[in-house]
């Protein structure tokens, strides 16, 4: 599912999983982490100096139109976990982002994931090019 490849971009999110987030054995409950996934591009997109909210000023919606998810070993309840979103390449119409969620008890990941997302205009919903400042703000961090 990952790019064998190293990424032009990668960042790391800290979130500790909640009580309300677990399901009875004690685990994240597997739906959670596609938000997790969300909170970390989100903060990803930030530390780029463009947040979702400059994104929407300027007429651009992002929603997703895929996801994967490997799911290889739990995380239980009040755990740090450390996500790593990557970035393997400069996105045109679409945003493809993958991550790893890592805990200090396992050195592999837990999880595997990766959602694709596309650029679309607000004003008539069809796809469109990644703003040219997104472009630009990437570009200077890579």
């Amino acid at each position: 599912m990952i790019p064998s490849e190293d990424p032009i971009y990668c960042y790391s999110h800290s979130l500790r999983s909640r009580y309300g987030e677990t399901d009875q054995m004690g685990y994240v409950y597997y739906g959670r982490y596609l938000e997790y996934f969300e909170e970390s591009r989100t903060e990803m997109i930030r530390s780029l100096g463009f947040p979702y909210t400059k994104l929407e000023e300027n007429g651009v919606m992002l929603p997703v139109i895929h996801t994967e998810v490997d799911y290889k070993a739990p995380v239980f309840y009040d755990e740090l976990m450390t996500i790593k979103v990557m970035l393997f390449e400069v996105p045109t119409v679409k945003l493809e982002t993958y991550y790893e969620v890592y805990t200090e008890r396992r050195e592999q990941p837990h999880i595997i994931g990766q959602v694709s997302l596309c650029f679309m205009k607000e004003e008539n919903r069809k796809p469109c090019r990644a703003p040219a400042d997104f472009i630009s703000n990437l570009e200077s961090a890579i």
